[in-house]
């Protein structure tokens, strides 16, 4: 049993959730009247998001095996399998390889484009654990970046087109995300070493980045729903109608940040937060909603 929960929290499999983002071009696609999207293509994305999902885990254990004595300066990160020693190097070592040829390997078979996708985000992956984690701003936009590229493999998966505005919104809010984490290091962790680039950030850029990048979200969201291409796709103009749901989304997790100090592990946030998880589920709803009526 020991085992196997080392395993789980070597694979970080609570940070799958990220890999959501790969279904979000199938969502809108599938109500989009232009496309003619099949609902039993909902079984290449759920095997693209599991690509991912193994090539990050990946990564992870990449990122852990190079960062295990700064993990162990961290009063969270000092937990994880192999900076408390749980998990030797070569048991590592081997997981991590098993899972880039699996999840490489399953890309593969699922088509060169989303080969070439997951490629460039474990490329991405690869020189930000050498190198460019370190650079303040610079490391946030990168994980940013590979929230696009989740978004990109859910796309070509199934051959479809997606919305540059529902791009561009999901770099914003993975910034926006990215930020409240290191804001949240920067005023409880700073000066421990947990994080080379938390040196170049300073709280009140932080504060002020945050509050760009939620106002960009939500600009850029709005503007896709009301979009005339948008609502010419779906043949209704009422996917405006779930706005006040990222809005509220937005404000609930800044309200977490702010006055409850946390934003340190947002994956665990969605997942236990219950006005977040309401939130979602009624936006999931009110989006199915708007096209069964329309």
């Amino acid at each position: 049993m020991k085992s196997v929960r080392t395993l789980v929290q070597l694979l970080r499999v609570k940070q799958w959730t990220k890999n959501a983002v790969v279904f979000a071009a199938f969502v809108f696609a599938f109500g989009d009247q232009q496309q003619n999207l099949a609902a039993w293509e909902l079984w290449k994305v759920c095997l693209a998001a599991l690509a991912f999902s193994l090539v990050s885990s990946a990564v992870y254990i990449f990122n852990d095996l190079r960062d295990a004595p700064q993990d162990r300066l961290h009063p969270i990160k000092c937990r994880r399998p192999i900076a408390s020693g749980e998990a030797g190097p070569g048991l590592a070592w081997g997981a991590a390889l098993a899972l880039l040829a699996a999840g490489m390997g399953g890309a593969w078979r699922l088509g060169t484009g989303l080969t070439a996708v997951l490629g460039a985000y474990l490329a991405l992956q690869i020189v930000y654990t050498l190198g460019l984690k370190r650079l303040a701003l610079v490391d946030v936009i990168v994980i940013s970046l590979g929230f696009v590229l989740r978004a990109l493999a859910g796309a070509v998966v199934i051959h479809v087109r997606i919305s540059p505005w529902l791009l561009v919104c999901a770099m914003m809010l993975a910034l926006f995300l990215g930020l409240c984490k290191r804001r949240h290091e920067k005023v409880n962790l700073a000066g421990l070493g947990t994080r080379a680039a938390l040196d170049g950030y300073d709280e009140r850029l932080l504060d002020l980045l945050i509050a760009l990048t939620a106002a960009a979200s939500l600009v850029c969201y709005s503007i896709y729903t009301l979009w005339p291409e948008t609502v010419a796709k779906f043949g209704t103009p009422w996917l405006g109608a779930t706005i006040p749901f990222v809005v509220f989304g937005l404000f609930r997790y800044m309200d977490l940040v702010y006055r409850r100090d946390q934003g340190d592990r947002p994956e665990h946030i969605l997942l236990t937060d219950v006005p977040l998880m309401i939130d979602v589920a009624l936006y999931g709803l009110a989006v199915l909603g708007v096209l069964l009526l329309r």
